[in-house]
């Protein structure tokens, strides 16, 4: 399967890395220092599931000079969404498939509506992952879940062929016939991680162990759990109190991405996870103070 990679910081990159270590052909969408040191040295992983070098790796910064893919896996940042999914579009065949595996909860229409709804299927991820250095992609713990479906429900033949290439290289992959609801449950445990990491500038262990934000942390739960009930999802009321069970059993160490950028003085994907809870809860009136302080507190740091 040739397999493009379009974006590949730290979930585009672990995932192509595993991929290549599988045997497909994968072309890594990369750019500045990363780019520089994936075309030097290859690619590395750092990994308690096993490190591994992808060298020589093949790393292009337009998607359009890596020819036809079979796969196209959208990893990119949030505000990058709209340019990315354009810049695809010379590379996307009859059969070519597109799923984004980014935060949020509009990425797959975003992709649908530059490439057509036809090659799009819908992905979820849970992984911890960063850019150590450039060149090294450092992976916390041992989970690193991928979930796929068709947009409009149930699975298919050709996500079925995905989801054997993603086991054969050893990620725990998984079908659903109800991707929609398995996105909203990603963006209510996301948010809620994203958010108290980046408010508090602690890992998830300290986050979840004391009473005050271990409260806070089940609120935020709960808040976005009740804005997708109020858009229909179907999420079930247990939903908050099982995610806070998950966030029991991540590495201590954990810091989710946007806590990582903020430490790191980058943009934050603030405005499309907890400023999306917000907005969304505005337009459902339904209210989301525990999301509406966290993007207060963090709105100045959002353009890093």
């Amino acid at each position: 399967m040739k397999v493009v990679m379009m974006g590949s910081g730290g979930v585009g990159g672990y995932y192509g890395a595993r991929l290549a270590q599988a045997g497909h052909e994968v072309v890594f969408v990369a750019r500045g220092a990363h780019a520089q040191a994936i075309r030097q040295s290859g690619l590395r992983v750092k990994s308690e599931l096993g490190d591994a070098l992808i060298h020589p790796a093949r790393v292009v910064e337009d998607p359009a000079q890596a020819g036809t893919a079979d796969l196209v896996v959208v990893a990119v940042k949030l505000w990058d969404s709209e340019a990315a999914a354009r810049s695809l579009r010379p590379i996307v065949g009859a059969q070519t498939i597109a799923v984004s595996l980014q935060n949020g909860v509009d990425k797959d229409e975003v992709l649908a509506g530059a490439l057509g709804r036809a090659h799009v299927v819908g992905g979820v991820t849970h992984i911890g992952v960063v850019i150590a250095e450039p060149g090294v992609i450092a992976h916390t713990g041992k989970l690193q879940r991928i979930t796929l479906g068709e947009l409009a429900g149930g699975t298919s033949p050709r996500l079925q062929a995905v989801i054997a290439a993603l086991k054969g290289a050893k990620i725990d992959a998984a079908l659903s016939d109800d991707i929609r609801r398995v996105t909203w449950e990603k963006f209510v445990f996301l948010t809620a991680l994203s958010g108290l990491t980046a408010l508090t500038r602690r890992p998830v262990g300290e986050v979840r162990a004391h009473p005050a934000t271990r409260a806070l942390l089940l609120e935020a739960l709960r808040e976005t759990s009740a804005v997708a009930r109020a858009e229909g999802v179907p999420l079930d009321p247990a939903v908050p109190d099982q995610q806070l069970k998950m966030m029991d059993g991540l590495a201590p160490g954990m810091l989710a991405s946007m806590a990582q950028d903020l430490l790191r003085s980058r943009r934050l994907e603030l405005e499309w996870l907890s400023g999306a809870v917000v907005r969304r809860g505005e337009e459902r009136q339904v209210p989301t103070p525990v999301h509406r302080a966290i993007y207060a507190a963090l709105v100045l740091h959002a353009n890093g």
